[in-house]
C-alpha cells in the first residue's frame, strides 16, 4: 500500500513538473512581449526580463490612438476575413458532416476518405496552382481570395469533427422527427443543429484562430497595404521599426488580444465539443 502511494506521489510530481515546464514555455514569451511593450528601448536591451521601471505607455497609445490608424485597419481586415472563413466553413462542413454521418449512399466511404486525405495535403504544396487559379478568377488582392483557400484547407478537419459528433445523435431522435413529419432538412435544422452547439462553437473558434494566425495565404494574395491582415502588418511594421523592439512587442501584444479573448470566452464550448457526446443522459 505504501509503495502504491509512493508511486502515485512520484507520478503526480512528474506530472506537475511537466505542466510547470509547459507553462513556462508559454508564459515567458508572453510576459516578455507584454512587459516589453511598456519599456523604452534602453530598458528592454538592459533588463529584458525585469518589470518596466518606469512604465512607458506611449507605445500602446500610439498604436491605439495614433494618427496612422494602421492597427485598426489591419484589425478590421483580420476580423472580416476570419468571420468570412468561419461562415464558409460552418455552412459547408455542417452539410457535409451531416450527409456523411446520417445519409447512406454508395460513395459515402469514398468521399469520407477523400476528405480524410485532405488532412495530409499542406498548403505549401498547392501554392503554384492556387496562385494560378486565384489570378484566373480575379481573386488576387481581394478578401475573398483569402477566405476561400483558408476555408478549403480547413474543411477536412472540421468535417471530421462534425461528422463524429453528429454520428452520436441517437437514431431514435431521427425516427421521432420522421414520425412528426420532418424531412432530412427539418431534422437537421430543428434537432441536429441545436444539439450540435458545442461542436459548432469548437469549429468556429478553431477556424477563426487559424485564420487570425494565417500569414502565408494573405502574403500570397494581397499586394495593397491597406488590405493587409495583422500578421502581415507585423511583418511590415518590423521592417519599418527594426530597431524599436518595444514598439514591435507592443504591436504583437495588441495583435494577440482579440484571439485570446475569443478563445477564453469559448473555452468551455471547445472542451465540451471535443470531449462530449451529442446527447447526455
Amino acid at each position: 500500500m505504501k509503495s502504491m502511494t509512493k508511486e502515485n506521489c512520484l507520478f503526480n510530481l512528474f506530472r506537475y513538473a511537466i505542466c510547470a515546464i509547459v507553462f513556462c514555455i508559454i508564459a515567458v514569451p508572453l510576459y516578455i512581449s507584454v512587459m516589453g511593450g511598456f519599456k523604452s528601448v534602453g530598458q528592454l536591451r538592459a533588463f529584458p526580463m525585469a518589470l518596466p521601471n518606469p512604465f512607458v505607455t506611449t507605445q500602446y497609445t500610439d498604436m491605439l490612438i495614433g494618427k496612422s490608424g494602421f492597427f485598426w485597419r489591419e484589425l478590421g481586415n483580420s476580423l472580416a476575413i476570419g468571420a468570412g472563413t468561419v461562415a464558409v466553413v460552418l455552412c459547408t462542413a455542417t452539410l457535409a458532416g451531416f450527409a456523411l454521418a446520417r445519409i447512406k449512399f454508395r460513395l459515402n466511404a469514398a468521399i469520407y476518405t477523400y476528405f480524410w486525405l485532405g488532412l495530409l495535403f499542406p498548403l505549401a504544396v498547392a501554392i503554384l496552382p492556387l496562385y494560378v487559379q486565384l489570378r484566373k478568377f480575379g481573386l488576387l488582392d481581394t478578401h475573398l481570395g483569402v477566405v476561400l483557400p483558408q476555408a478549403a484547407f480547413g474543411l477536412p478537419m472540421m468535417i471530421m469533427l462534425l461528422r463524429g459528433f453528429i454520428k452520436q445523435i441517437p437514431m431514435e431522435l431521427e425516427e421521432a422527427a420522421t414520425v412528426d413529419g420532418y424531412g432530412r432538412f427539418g431534422f437537421l435544422f430543428r434537432i441536429v443543429l441545436p444539439l450540435s452547439t458545442p461542436i459548432l462553437a469548437t469549429v468556429s473558434v478553431l477556424t477563426f484562430v487559424s485564420s487570425w494566425n494565417n500569414f502565408f495565404t494573405p502574403l500570397l494574395v494581397f499586394n495593397t497595404q491597406s488590405k493587409f491582415t495583422l500578421p502581415m502588418g507585423v511583418m511590415d511594421f518590423m521592417g519599418e521599426h527594426a530597431a524599436d523592439w518595444n514598439l514591435i512587442l507592443a504591436f504583437l501584444t495588441l495583435a494577440m488580444i482579440p484571439a485570446i479573448i475569443i478563445y477564453v470566452l469559448c473555452q468551455k464550448y471547445i472542451v465540451s465539443g471535443l470531449t462530449g457526446g451529442a446527447v447526455k443522459g
